[in-house]
């Protein structure tokens, strides 16, 4: 009854945030983001939060991003390459919803540089690259332009 009661308090300070400001929704996702590739429940947490968003590419754009990460959670390697797949699917999709959004191009980025090259997804790796250090100074949130920075210091090594 008590674990009951704090995912229903999450959950509606989730709706709170969502309600009264998107951008620290936004926030809140972006730095779960790269702590999901450690932490499966919040993975899994993350995933069906963004289920319910849709008219929005750059939540489409981290549900598939959530969606690969599950993949590498997943012990069944037919379970993997079907989370990989819808992961890779949305992202692009996002990617040709809004291809002149930073955030976007960042996640293909992030996703394309560490998923295993035998999935064959890692084409526009350069091209990311250039628009990101192109358009990186368009970006407000402290949250994305650190993870940027940090994906960005290891391309200069």
């Amino acid at each position: 009854m008590k674990v009951l009661l704090v995912w229903l308090l999450f959950f509606s300070n989730l709706t709170k945030v969502a309600h009264n400001d998107p951008n620290k929704e936004l926030d809140s996702i972006r730095v779960n983001y790269t702590k999901a590739v450690s932490d499966k429940k919040l993975c899994k947490t993350m995933l069906a939060q963004l289920q319910a968003k849709n008219g929005n590419s750059v939540y489409l754009a981290y549900r598939g991003a959530f969606k690969t990460i599950w993949a590498s959670h997943a012990i069944n390697p037919i379970v993997k390459l079907n989370a990989f797949n819808k992961g890779k699917k949305d992202i692009e999709n996002a990617v040709k919803e809004s291809p002149d959004n930073v955030e976007i191009r960042f996640i293909r980025l992030s996703i394309q540089q560490n998923c295993p090259s035998f999935l064959g997804y890692n084409n526009e790796i350069a091209q990311d690259l250039q628009f990101i250090h192109a358009n990186k100074n368009s970006i407000t949130s402290i949250p994305l332009k650190n993870m940027i920075a940090t994906v960005l210091k290891k391309e200069i090594r």
